[in-house]
């Protein structure tokens, strides 16, 4: 019996972790977030600022980031038409996430690389 509950505690976590990771997970997502909420808004300046990263994968990812909430894409009537991208305050709510990720990778990297 107690195999049982120990499973369905096991879900309990790893079901809302999927959700989250089904969000951001992937070599680029983060990446672009990251690249928009220091204050990159347009497509050229997004894509400058991520080595590797095509035009074409850039605008599919845009586009699913924006289907989760995370960025605003504004299209500005102006001559030539500029599309800006910036984050929406539901963006916010992965400061925490990220900066954990970017402490634990810190830190396994020192873990890793400066072994005695």
């Amino acid at each position: 019996m107690a195999a049982k509950r120990d499973y369905l505690s096991c879900l309990d976590t790893l079901k809302p972790v999927r959700d989250a990771l089904d969000v951001i997970n992937g070599k680029w997502k983060l990446p672009i977030i990251i690249s928009i909420m220091v204050g990159n808004k347009r497509f050229t300046d997004i894509q400058n600022s991520i080595p590797g990263i095509t035009p074409k994968v850039l605008a599919k990812e845009l586009k699913e980031l924006e289907v989760h909430q995370l960025i605003k894409r504004t299209v500005m009537d102006d001559y030539p038409v500029k599309i800006l991208y910036k984050p929406e305050p539901y963006a916010d709510t992965l400061v925490p996430v990220i900066d954990a990720l970017k402490g634990w990778g810190l830190n396994h990297r020192k873990r890793l690389f400066n072994r005695e």
